[in-house]
């Protein structure tokens, strides 16, 4: 069954209204189906069993109607007792029994061993992916100008209220349009849309770690580079061993308080703190983003505290863009973010010592909004003219202040 474009699994066709499936359905696998080949199939009777042979069974290299369950071995998971896992790669630390799924809904316990779902099916873009300027992400101190080409599947492993891609976040694989697009694949479409960069992005790469872990070490054999777009949750020995394949992270710091955390994201703020400091240890490049929330995220006081936090934990010079919040999903009954609320945020954040602080998704055309562009943390001239997406102008050479010769902290070239 159909619905909007997305597949709908035998199991939920009585709960289309259920905000995400049950866990623990299983390993049945619904099979993609036009309403010809299933008449086709049905033909003779013989439609109930042969369907549901294909959609039970092993996991293997196998394409199936447009959507591919490979054989790849999910890292980081230790086994328990009864055939029962514990998966070890986020906070949520998922304990799974036999034939369950984690709270990602994209991993599965099959006989004691976890698998993913998810390796090589990508659910963006015509081929797989989509090519966009990389300080869409954003990313403002990372090859200013260049494309990335963004990739994403299935599944997140928390669920933010305010989600603007929910529809491929909170569902499972076999609820997505998937193309089989292995590492090799992503980096030559990579290449064919002339990117510098492959993002993983949209949903939450960490869920999807070992499709990004392959496709990161098939880029840098390419010379291309990879950048992660996350929320940040994730534990800290998979974060150490993913920094010796990424070029840069982008994190979303949701908030800085347990509440928002606990109430709007469902997940907690400790661990995204841990691993920003993480980042910093492992020398990662990396930027933060903060989507300021009407009412729930924009005190004052909690902004200042951050502030503080990251200047004593972080330093002065990581990126922090404080971004307009739009109504969607499950947030729809708050209004836009005033650019008088980001732009107070930014003054806070400035006035704690930070250094590169942003605004975005302020629409100031034609000539951009100051907290667009970037300016020498030294002589105050500005360096990179930007309004939106688009790069007017960029005097950083060889990662330096064209007028002063000032490192500009960053990833240059």
């Amino acid at each position: 069954m159909e619905e909007g474009g997305r597949l709908i699994p035998a199991c939920m066709w009585s709960s289309l209204l259920d905000e995400r499936p049950s866990f623990s359905t299983g390993d049945v696998m619904p099979v993609r189906m036009s309403r010809r080949n299933f008449i086709a199939a049905c033909a003779g009777g013989g439609c109930a069993l042969p369907l549901a042979a294909q959609a039970i069974g092993a996991v293997g290299d196998i394409k199936r109607g447009g959507i591919f369950y490979p054989d790849k071995e999910a890292r980081y998971y230790e086994k328990l007792p009864d055939k029962r896992i514990e998966c070890t790669l986020c906070p949520n630390r998922c304990k799974v029994g036999d034939r369950e799924r984690g709270g990602c809904g994209v991993r599965i316990n099959r006989e004691g061993k976890y698998y993913t779902l998810v390796w090589g099916n990508s659910c963006v873009g015509r081929d797989g992916g989509n090519p966009a300027p990389i300080e869409k992400k954003p990313l403002f101190h990372f090859l200013p100008t260049t494309r990335s080409y963004s990739i994403a599947t299935a599944g997140c492993n928390v669920t933010c209220k305010f989600c603007q891609n929910w529809d491929i976040s909170q569902v499972w694989a076999e609820q997505t349009f998937n193309h089989d697009l292995p590492p090799k694949a992503v980096v030559a479409n990579a290449k064919r849309h002339r990117c510098r960069s492959i993002a993983y992005t949209y949903s939450e790469p960490v869920i999807f770690y070992e499709y990004m872990y392959d496709t990161a070490v098939a880029g840098r054999a390419a010379g291309i580079k990879s950048v992660m777009i996350s929320n940040g949750y994730i534990e800290k020995e998979p974060m150490v061993e993913l920094c010796k394949v990424l070029d840069g992270v982008k994190i979303d710091l949701k908030a800085f308080t347990e509440e928002f955390y606990e109430k709007l994201v469902g997940g907690k703020l400790g661990p995204v703190l841990d691993t920003l400091v993480t980042l910093r240890e492992q020398e990662m490049w990396f930027e933060i983003v903060y989507l300021v929330v009407p009412t729930h995220n924009d005190d004052p006081d909690d902004i200042k505290r951050m502030s503080k936090w990251i200047m004593k934990e972080l330093g002065p010079h990581v990126p922090l863009h404080f971004t307009v919040f739009h109504p969607t999903y499950r947030l729809k009954n708050l209004p836009r973010t005033p650019v008088s609320t980001v732009a107070r945020c930014r003054k806070i954040a400035m006035g704690e010592g930070l250094k590169y602080v942003y605004v975005g998704n302020v629409a100031a055309w034609p000539d951009g909004d100051p907290g667009e562009s970037t300016s020498c943390h030294k002589c105050g001239k500005k360096l990179i003219h930007r309004v939106g997406f688009l790069v007017r102008s960029n005097k950083v050479r060889g990662g330096k202040c064209a007028y002063c010769g000032t490192k500009i902290p960053g990833v240059w070239e």
